[in-house]
């Protein structure tokens, strides 16, 4: 099928380029190609958008992160199916607590902070509308001074005023959350995912590019299913091991774990490729 834009890219807009192509190439696949299609070349989408190849390159990696597409060497880009959906369930506890049950020892570096406006897929996320105030936290986490993985959290600002101000580095998130904000979470849906790491990756992690990784996305949920925060994590491969406990039963006198049982899955459905909804 021939490719073409339903309308120009607005250059002179405050939003880049690269996330106009990748908004526009969703709603395309979306509406007209099925997994296995193939997506037009890199030359085809540079002469369609009116932008250069970098552009268009890093409109379609972030493309190929969020699992919708894959290049195939020899092939092209081709669209590709849904992954599987595994249902796990665990105890909803931060990085901190994690390690300090087993004995270790965690180290936080906050590598950056600030406050920016909601895109479609933050707002998505977070029940927010787009352009509102979030939160972004990029942290670079150790055990026993060994760089383990880096996050990147989004929590809506009018949830946490000041939050930016407390001490990132050395207290748990979600104690702040809880203690000093008084949110209670609830639960928690996670996707994971292995990827390989980027130049950035591998800096930050001490790995060699091209290394695994374990990639999570997380929403973690407080009373009546309100999401307030989403995170993005990388985390090392040959390091990190991640342990759940299944049941299999039910618990008839629990509303509140009925209702998670019960409730919509935002990252499930997105990456189900459910475009209707987050388009």
């Amino acid at each position: 099928m021939k490719f073409h834009i339903s309308e120009p890219l607005k250059k002179d807009s405050p939003v880049p380029l690269y996330y106009q192509v990748e908004r526009a190439l969703i709603k395309w696949i979306s509406q007209n190609l099925k997994p296995g299609d193939l997506l037009p070349s890199e030359k085809e989408l540079c002469e369609a958008f009116q932008v250069s190849r970098i552009v268009v390159r890093q409109a379609l990696g972030n493309l190929v992160n969020r699992g919708l597409i894959q290049r195939q060497r020899g092939i092209g880009t081709i669209v590709i199916q849904p992954k599987i959906n595994e249902h796990l369930v665990s105890k909803l506890t931060g990085f901190y607590s994690d390690m300090k049950s087993q004995g270790l020892n965690p180290k936080t570096k906050l590598l950056s902070s600030e406050i920016i406006r909601a895109d479609d897929f933050l707002a998505y996320y977070l029940n927010l509308l787009a352009g509102e105030k979030v939160m972004r936290v990029h942290r670079l986490r150790y055990v026993n001074d060994d760089p383990i993985l880096t996050v990147t959290t989004y929590i809506p600002c009018k949830i946490c005023p000041k939050l930016l101000e407390k001490d990132l580095e050395n207290r748990s998130l979600y104690e702040i959350l809880e203690q000093e904000y008084k949110i209670r979470l609830i639960w928690g849906e996670r996707v994971i995912e292995a990827v390989a790491a980027d130049l950035q990756d591998a800096k930050l992690l001490n790995v060699e590019k091209g290394s695994p990784l374990f990639f999570l996305r997380s929403i973690t949920y407080t009373e009546n299913n309100i999401p307030v925060e989403y995170y993005e994590a990388k985390h090392r491969a040959d390091r990190t091991r991640f342990i759940t406990r299944l049941f299999k039963t039910t618990y008839p006198d629990s509303e509140e774990i009925n209702n998670v049982f019960n409730s919509e899955l935002r990252l499930t459905r997105f990456f189900n490729k459910d475009f209707e909804s987050t388009t």
